[in-house]
């Protein structure tokens, strides 16, 4: 099982926000850079990256942070937030990003991304932020009418390969990740699920892994100490921490 450790970008800088609340933001690095030289020291072979200010305007504000990261590291980064068009797609690609995610676009636009699907494969990965079993969208302020199941069948069936699914409800809140829920989700769809929100613990993750979950994104529990990344890790790639 593949770990992930997340950077949430707003103003250039790395921060985190309680359950999507732009209300409640905390900046844990002035300088995105060193936190990824700290996942690179620690195993680090993937990072999640999100432009919030690209989720609520569709803008790519943080683009020369992301170009930065991924001219100066060899970590594989996956780039998520306000990617609703080919151009913005082709941006971050160009930029050094190894695969791009779609999340609002994937509710409301079906036709781009069956063509992004189509265009760019495996470099095309499609997020699930789900809220009150139904889809969340532009960065959380809004619910869509999909329900959870509608939207997996569908993405299954354009053939998306990876899915980020975050239960909204556990995001930052260090409760554990909703475990019901991604074993699920791992044995009826064939697609790479990836579990974010609420991942606070090594037992999380080893019981992810025993759920089928293809990876696991680390947030919060990083940056409070709750989870030693290198240790993680170890644990996701099969030994024990």
């Amino acid at each position: 099982m593949i770990l992930l450790p997340a950077i949430d970008l707003f103003g250039g800088q790395a921060v985190r926000l309680y359950q999507g609340d732009y209300n409640q933001m905390t900046v844990y690095d002035p300088d995105p850079l060193h936190t990824v030289r700290q996942f690179e020291r620690a195993g680090a072979t993937h990072l999640h990256l999100v432009d919030l200010e690209g989720a609520k305007t569709g803008r790519t504000t943080n683009l020369p942070v992301i170009q930065r990261i991924a001219a100066q590291t060899n970590l594989l980064i996956e780039v998520g937030g306000g990617i609703r068009t080919m151009d913005t797609v082709r941006r971050y690609l160009e930029a050094g990003a190894s695969r791009v995610i779609l999340g609002t676009a994937a509710v409301t636009d079906p036709a781009f991304t069956a063509q992004a699907v189509a265009q760019y494969g495996e470099k095309i990965a499609v997020g699930a932020d789900l809220k009150d079993g139904k889809v969340a969208i532009k960065g959380w302020l809004e619910t869509s009418q999909d329900s959870w199941e509608t939207f997996f069948d569908r993405m299954q069936a354009l053939g998306v390969r990876t899915v980020i699914c975050t239960d909204i409800s556990r995001d930052g809140a260090m409760r554990g990740a909703n475990l019901a829920l991604y074993r699920t989700l791992a044995s009826r769809y064939s697609m790479d699920i990836i579990a974010s929100g609420g991942v606070s613990s090594l037992e999380d993750i080893r019981a992810l892994k025993e759920a089928g979950a293809a990876g696991a994104i680390i947030g919060k529990a990083y940056y409070t100490g709750a989870i030693d990344l290198a240790q993680a890790i170890a644990l996701g790639e099969g030994g024990e921490p």
